[in-house]
């Protein structure tokens, strides 16, 4: 059985509250886990002790016995020291796509042809 440590959304429309919870990889987000392990308030401040509360020790265990956290988790046990997450960089991404470069190429060459024209004014 592939076990994730993720996060179960609950609370209301657009007041997002998560469980932090051990689960099969195979069930639905909010579906059935197998032990809640903390939870999660992403509206609180960051610097709240109450945003995330979390059993450490029952973290420890499932980590140990080879549940993969998600992103968000990782990154959350990494805020309490518990794991190690190495940051992701991807620089390509954020690079402009394809229309987005003819577009700047385009505009590189209109300021080109009219700065070229200015210094002759000049002269």
């Amino acid at each position: 059985m592939a076990l994730k440590i993720r996060l179960a959304r609950g609370g209301a429309k657009k007041r997002p509250f998560y469980r932090i919870v051990v689960a099969d990889s195979r069930r639905p987000r909010d579906g059935r886990y197998i032990e809640k392990i903390g939870t999660f308030n992403p509206l609180l401040a960051k610097d709240s002790d109450q945003r995330v509360s979390l059993n450490a020790e029952r973290a420890q265990y499932w980590l140990s016995q080879g549940a993969k956290p998600t992103d968000r988790v990782a990154r959350l046990l990494d805020a309490l020291g518990l794991i190690k997450r190495a940051p992701r960089h991807n620089p390509i991404k954020a690079k402009p796509k394809a229309k987005a470069q003819e577009r700047l190429a385009a505009l590189d060459e209109a300021a080109g042809k009219t700065g070229a024209e200015e210094p002759a004014a000049e002269a």
